[in-house]
């Protein structure tokens, strides 16, 4: 039932789309030549091209996964596929016309196509999700769902589905073998055991069953899923492994056998990698010029207001747990190391001196990590390095944390331009370096650059 509505759901979205795409087109037409000079190719030869669009379009918009359901995706996401779709194929028409030396072919009609087309699908497809969403609320196009196993998965199902209404899902109950029947969780009661399957299956009154046993009752799982494929009701797996497996995992094919891979690092990719490296390398040598002045100037003013060398060398702990040596400009008074080491510097420090107050709160005393990012010890962008001292303590204390070292540390990351700096939370440091690590883009880290330079060199928790 519910695959035959998805079916005609997508059907009419396809015909949705290439009337957009016409309308799109014709719009475009007339905006370029209604109005403005004439054209060397009539009307039906510009109609001609795009019936050969519209094939190339729909097929994109299903690449860019525009034909999935409503019912949970974002708008934000699906406005960027839309952009993304329309991106490629304008590309690809470009492309055509420069191979078949089609030089009359009005590329500003294109562009002017390119932005029509984008604007009125994106609204579009805005009216028919409030439309959807509507129906939703008033007791229409709803999925009624049965769990199967009563977990923190299913506790965690129950709160996204009843924070969400515009979703459309009904959960009439749990089934589980362990949980007396009646325990209620946010109005979702346990209605009986899972054997109870043979009885509602059956009735075929259910859109999808959602299987969320704990970790315990996985031996069951074989033949719960043979049950519910053989009633043909859709069914999906919601395992309970978030403190096995605390972040999204990914799937791998090794010659048929499923592998799930605890932790995407997307930095392990040699491209990618590559890529990073290059842009380091690139990156630290463009700033190092530009900041030059600055730090010839702290060089100075360090090595004339306080005795010391001018380079404060610190043991951090890098990629794959290696230690190397942190460059900063100093702006302590030179301490013992024994001293130095035994604890972070907290406000009015009477160790810092008064032209470190001022380096240390605008990050200058940061600078000279351009070298070590020159160097490889670093990159411009990621978790910051801790003290070997600091990371043994926190490696037994806060679950996860070792993580962080699977990439380069960085002179800033996402935690820092987000305020998690100095004196504050480590748990929730390594939760944004975390999200960081699994979620790692080229235009990622160029977006961290960006909050570096606007909200990130001045740090109110820097003592």
């Amino acid at each position: 039932m519910i695959k035959d509505n998805q079916k005609h759901f997508n059907r009419a979205h396809v015909v949705i789309d290439a009337l957009v795409i016409i309308l799109s087109y014709i719009l475009a037409w007339h905006l370029k030549f209604s109005f403005g000079k004439g054209t060397t190719f009539s009307l039906e030869m510009y109609m001609n091209v795009c019936f050969l669009i519209i094939p190339l379009y729909l097929l994109l918009y299903y690449v860019c996964n525009l034909y999935t359901s409503k019912r949970i995706g974002g708008r934000k996401i699906e406005a960027f596929n839309i952009v993304k779709a329309n991106v490629i194929g304008i590309s690809i028409i470009l492309a055509a016309l420069y191979i078949f030396h089609q030089p009359h072919f009005s590329r500003e009609m294109l562009f002017m196509f390119f932005v029509i087309n984008i604007c009125i699908e994106v609204v579009v497809r805005n009216l028919i999700r409030i439309a959807l969403r509507s129906m939703r609320k008033n007791g229409f196009n709803l999925k009624h769902i049965i769990l199967v196993g009563y977990s923190r998965a299913a506790e965690q199902y129950i709160d996204r589905i009843r924070s969400n209404p515009q979703w459309g899902y009904v959960i009439r109950g749990i089934l589980d073998d362990n949980v007396a029947q009646g325990t209620t969780y946010k109005g979702v009661k346990v209605i009986g055991d899972i054997d109870n399957l043979n009885i509602i299956l059956p009735e075929n009154k259910l859109d999808e069953i959602a299987i969320t046993l704990g970790l315990s009752e996985y031996a069951k799982l074989e033949k719960i899923v043979n049950l519910c494929e053989k009633s043909g009701v859709h069914t999906k797996f919601i395992p309970d492994y978030n403190k096995v497996i605390p972040t999204i995992p990914y799937m791998e094919d090794l010659q048929g056998l499923p592998v799930i891979n605890i932790r995407h690092v997307p930095l392990t990719d040699p491209l990618n990698s590559i890529i990073k490296r290059t842009f380091d390398i690139v990156g630290s040598l463009l700033c190092i010029v530009i900041f030059s002045p600055i730090m010839l100037v702290t060089a100075l003013l360090v090595k004339f207001t306080s005795k010391g060398p001018i380079i404060y060398c610190q043991e951090r702990v890098g990629l794959h747990n290696r230690e190397f040596e942190m460059y900063k400009f100093r702006s302590m008074a030179v301490q013992k190391p024994s001293e130095e080491k035994k604890a972070w510097t907290v406000k009015d420090d009477p160790r810092v001196t008064w032209i470190g107050k001022i380096i240390r709160r605008t990050s200058i005393d940061e600078l000279p990590q351009l070298f070590n990012v020159l160097k490889g010890d670093m990159s411009l962008i990621g978790p910051r390095p801790e003290r070997p001292f600091y990371v043994e303590k926190f490696k037994e204390e806060i679950p996860r944390y070792m993580i962080k070292h699977q990439v380069r540390p960085g002179m800033t990351g996402w935690a820092q331009v987000n305020g998690l700096r100095g004196n504050t939370s480590i748990k929730k440091r390594i939760e944004f370096d975390l999200y960081y690590i699994e979620n790692w883009t080229f235009g990622f880290d160029i977006r961290i650059l960006f909050l570096t330079v606007f909200k990130g060199f001045v740090n109110k928790n820097a003592y």
